[in-house]
């Protein structure tokens, strides 16, 4: 009788610290693990309560495409155990972007820290006194402020064409601590958009959709 499949994760710290703040968003949060081919390392991909996907590569190569529960593996890895937890692979529903992209723009790791700082407390005033002197619903100011286009990147050679990144995909860079000392990448992969930091990527395909006012326009070159 063979035992437990494992895990498969060299990179414990890593996966570790990824899987801390996931279920910190989001206690019964997947996350899916996707061995990077000929790499030895697995891209740890999951999604956030507003609709976002994220993901951190770790050292390590998982025993093929799976699901789990988060809680479960960072239970595991807690624990200094191998096995792999149940497999939840009929729960995984979402897409996720092709593995070719293309960077359009670099932001400097401050700017993106602001913005979502600035996000926060304008949350937070909302929610203790109102818009226009009006009481808001929280749910409704959160999702009007994750909807929100936060920058806008002309590519160059392309002034036709728009890359707007909403609050939402701020805000899963910064809440998964995904930010260090260097540039964010605005990265374009067929109809998605990212925001990719030293330590992982957010990813949104609803960027193509949304048409608010920008608060940072950034034209590229």
């Amino acid at each position: 009788m063979t035992g437990p499949a494992a895990h498969g994760l060299a990179g414990v710290a890593d996966a570790g610290a990824f899987l801390a703040r996931l279920v910190r968003l989001d206690p019964a949060a997947l996350v899916r693990l996707r061995p990077v081919p000929d790499a030895g390392r697995t891209a740890l991909w999951a999604r956030l309560p507003w609709d976002v996907l994220v993901v951190r590569t770790v050292a390590g190569a998982a025993p093929g495409d799976v699901t789990v529960a988060a809680r479960e593996l960072l239970a595991e890895l807690a624990a200094g155990g191998a096995a792999l937890p149940l497999r939840r692979d009929d729960g995984w529903r979402w897409p996720v972007p092709p593995a070719a992209s293309r960077a359009v723009e670099a932001l400097p790791a401050e700017d993106v820290r602001r913005i979502a700082t600035a996000a926060a407390g304008t949350l937070r005033e909302a929610a203790a006194h109102g818009v226009a002197g009006r009481a808001v619903g929280q749910r409704a100011l959160r999702d009007a402020l994750l909807d929100h286009v936060a920058v806008v990147v002309t590519p160059d050679g392309a002034p036709d064409t728009r890359v707007e990144v909403p609050q939402r995909l701020v805000q899963g860079l910064v809440r998964m601590g995904f930010l260090g000392a260097g540039d964010v990448q605005v990265r374009v992969a067929g109809r998605w958009a990212g925001l990719v930091g030293p330590y992982g990527a957010a990813w949104s395909r609803r960027v193509a959709e949304l048409s608010l006012t920008p608060a940072i326009t950034r034209p590229n070159g």
